[in-house]
């Protein structure tokens, strides 16, 4: 029998899951990221560590939804770039037009190298419905650790 602690992270199962459900149902999947040395990005579009990043077919190319890593490349004003988010990074992923899609916690200790076999803390990640993604919502008290999800048009 496996343990809990030799299972592969469900995290980027889930990420495809909901991008092929945006993708399916003509919204626009949108993934928001916990930026660190690890997170490839134009550092100039990160607002508060964080950056939402559009990875629709129409906003991408040669996009890569890995166990690892999402890569594609992307125009930034009108400067392509090359963009590598390691999955234990990503924050959530949400379609634009309604918000709902999935929060996933991610800490700043959290430091989990690349096709590491840890069970991630997707096990808690708390949907998002449309009410949560749209307003801003804060950790309430009670659960300092629940991420929140705040909608950005």
């Amino acid at each position: 029998m496996i343990s809990n602690t030799e299972l592969p992270s469900t995290r980027p199962y889930l990420i495809r899951a909901l991008y092929d459900w945006c993708s399916e149902n003509g919204f626009t999947p949108y993934v928001a990221v916990k930026v660190d040395n690890s997170v490839q990005v134009p550092r100039e579009y990160v607002q508060g560590g964080e950056i939402v990043l559009n990875v629709s077919m129409d906003a991408t190319s040669s996009l890569k939804l890995g166990n690892d890593f999402i890569e594609f490349k992307a125009r930034f004003g009108g400067k392509p770039r090359e963009i590598m988010v390691p999955i234990h990074r990503v924050m959530a992923i949400y379609a634009r037009e309604n918000g709902q899609g999935m929060a996933f916690p991610v800490s700043d200790e959290e430091t989990a190298p690349a096709g590491s076999a840890t069970l991630s803390a997707v096990d808690k990640a708390a949907p998002v419905s449309e009410d949560d993604g749209a307003k801003d919502t804060s950790p309430s008290p009670s659960n300092p650790t629940r991420p929140a999800l705040k909608r950005i048009k």
